[in-house]
């Protein structure tokens, strides 16, 4: 049993998750096989062996985390007493905490917003274009590229170094600023500008997802609305405004509450660029900080429920909008 609990060492713990991996194939094959062979089986027997692993797997990764979170919420830092509503108070109260929370509606708003409308415009003017295909990867290119990964990438385009003689940029922007005689700036240093330089990257990643999914919505207006609303005149901005928005409007929707729900849980860019230090922090990055840098589990538990809490309003307007699509429809 000690071999299954104590995994120190690289290749023990790869052993563990190869025996891991088996022992859960052995487990669903030997469920199958007990579910098919048999020639008259009930009903509930069948739906029992496929969706029981699911739910179990539900319960045990999903459910019972996220119970243990909330009852860890209202302990203190090492969860040995009951503390109530403290946590809470702590993290509308406190100046430290009312900085992250400015920051993680700044991004909630700017991102899907800006993300959406630059994703619509594109997708639009792209449209059956020559250049199209070519256009459309490049602006999806960044969907390739992991969180960590763009956030080292615009790392690097924001890098700063002090303005003397011999001493050469190698950030992207600062070299641009300094070619055209103004001063080098730290972009990532410079409270509360620096921000907007973070919220730019989740932009440049997510304005990919939005061009494809409301280029999708674009082509599949149908052809005798767009030749109606041309013989009644209607062209260029007009068309845009008044037949393209309203056309694809359940799928502005999936974006807006889609990247509104990716923003809320970043963390990757900024502990990768900042940190979460010189006012950058957001609430997913400090949820991390407080449980596994300060080590307070009730405080982290208690932004965790946060989080939660603040997408189940976003989750619940999207799937409202879906339903009245599909009335509509």
């Amino acid at each position: 049993m000690s071999w299954f609990l104590d995994a120190n060492t690289t290749g023990h713990k790869i052993a563990l998750m190869v025996v891991a991996i088996l022992m859960f194939a052995a487990v669903m094959g030997a469920i199958l096989f007990a579910v098919d062979r048999p020639k008259r089986v009930p009903n509930w027997v069948v739906a029992a062996g496929f969706l029981g692993p699911t739910l179990v797997l539900l319960l045990v990764g999903l459910v019972y985390p996220a119970l243990e979170t909330i009852r860890g919420s209202f302990y203190d830092r090492d969860g040995s007493e009951f503390v109530g509503l403290d946590n809470y108070v702590t993290v509308f109260t406190q100046d430290s905490f009312q900085t992250v929370l400015r920051n993680t509606v700044l991004w909630v708003v700017l991102v899907p917003l800006v993300t959406t409308g630059l994703g619509l415009v594109y997708a639009y003017l792209v449209d059956r274009t020559r250049f199209e295909a070519l256009a459309k990867a490049l602006v999806f290119l960044p969907m390739a590229i992991s969180m960590v990964g763009a956030g080292v990438i615009w790392k690097f385009v924001y890098e700063y170094r002090p303005d003397q003689p011999g001493v050469n940029q190698i950030g992207l922007l600062n070299q641009l600023l300094v070619l055209v005689g103004i001063e080098p700036q730290q972009f990532l240093l410079n409270q509360p500008s620096n921000n907007l330089y973070l919220i730019v990257v989740m932009i440049w990643i997510q304005a990919g997802f939005a061009m494809t999914v409301l280029s999708a919505a674009i082509k599949a207006i149908p052809d005798d609305i767009v030749e109606a609303a041309r013989l009644d005149g209607v062209s260029g901005l007009q068309m845009f405004r008044y037949v393209t928005v309203p056309s694809i409007r359940p799928a502005l929707v999936v974006v807006l509450t889609t990247v509104a729900i990716v923003t809320l849980k970043v963390f990757d860019v900024v502990r990768t660029m900042t940190g979460g230090q010189f006012g950058t922090s957001v609430v997913a990055n400090e949820f991390y900080t407080q449980s596994f840098r300060q080590f307070n589990v009730g405080l982290g538990a208690a932004l965790a429920v946060l989080l939660f809490v603040l997408v189940i309003p976003i989750i619940a307007y999207n799937v409202r909008q879906l339903r009245l699509a599909e009335e509509i429809r």
